[in-house]
């Protein structure tokens, strides 16, 4: 079989073939179906197109549909995270998270789920998440872009209740405002912080720890198939973002 960039080296499919569950024989190779998924995110190309040395297309769509509804691409997601946390020397549950979102075009078969964001003026979807201080995913939303992000905020915080039993506090910037604060403090037991740019600098500011984030939407432009929002469901868009994050993880490891 030929072999590409994207591929799964030895020690990174043995890390995921250990939390596969069913390792019953098959027709085709498990791991030629990671690497099929793979490609496929990195390139960009569209399922019909994946190269004849992978599996047909046909299958390695069927595998990443079921994966996606059973929860085993975020298992493996969540796994990863806390190998990457402690080979940093950090506990598998962060203490700080950070929030933000990052608005994205969508096409013709974008689905229903999309409006306009009229700051950014981009019609689409907005990429709602909170990662760690290394800039791992904590939990991922995508909805419509022109929700703003404090009232979507909530559907994206909810998702850290009763997982992480250290994190106190999520910093965020100046969209976060107004009730979601008290909100967040009331619902969640989380602490929303705030930080804002000074207004009297006219020069472009690095926020502290703010930039963790704005990293990790740096690194989604590694993986075509994110350079915009291709997907017709919104819960096949943040599986792609989690598996980039993975592939990513599975690098480090």
């Amino acid at each position: 079989m030929k072999t590409y960039p994207t591929n799964l080296t030895d020690s990174q499919w043995n890390i995921i073939n250990d939390l596969l569950s069913d390792k019953r024989p098959r027709k085709y190779e498990i791991r030629d179906i990671f690497d099929g998924i793979f490609y496929w995110l990195k390139t960009g190309c569209q399922w019909r197109m994946l190269p004849l040395c992978f599996p047909p297309w046909e299958t390695v769509y069927y595998y990443f549909t079921v994966w996606k509804h059973k929860g085993t691409i975020e298992l493996i997601h969540e796994h990863l995270r806390d190998k990457v946390r402690i080979k940093a020397g950090k506990d598998k549950s962060p203490s700080l998270g950070l929030i933000d979102s990052q608005s994205v075009k969508t096409t013709r078969s974008g689905g229903i789920c999309r409006g306009i964001d009229g700051g950014k003026k981009t019609k689409g979807r907005k990429r709602h998440i909170i990662v760690d201080t290394l800039g791992l995913l904590l939990a991922v939303v995508v909805h419509a872009a022109n929700e703003h992000d404090s009232k979507s905020a909530t559907k994206v915080i909810q998702l850290l209740k009763d997982r992480f039993n250290r994190l106190i506090k999520i910093i965020a910037d100046g969209g976060y405002r107004g009730k979601l604060i008290e909100n967040t403090k009331t619902s969640f037991g989380l602490i929303l912080e705030v930080i804002l740019r000074k207004d009297d600098s006219p020069k472009f500011q690095v926020i502290p720890q703010r930039w963790v984030v704005e990293r990790t939407f740096a690194w989604f432009e590694s993986y075509r198939r994110l350079s915009k929002d291709f997907e017709f469901l919104t819960d096949t868009s943040e599986n792609m973002i989690r598996l980039a994050m993975i592939k990513l993880m599975l690098n480090r490891l």
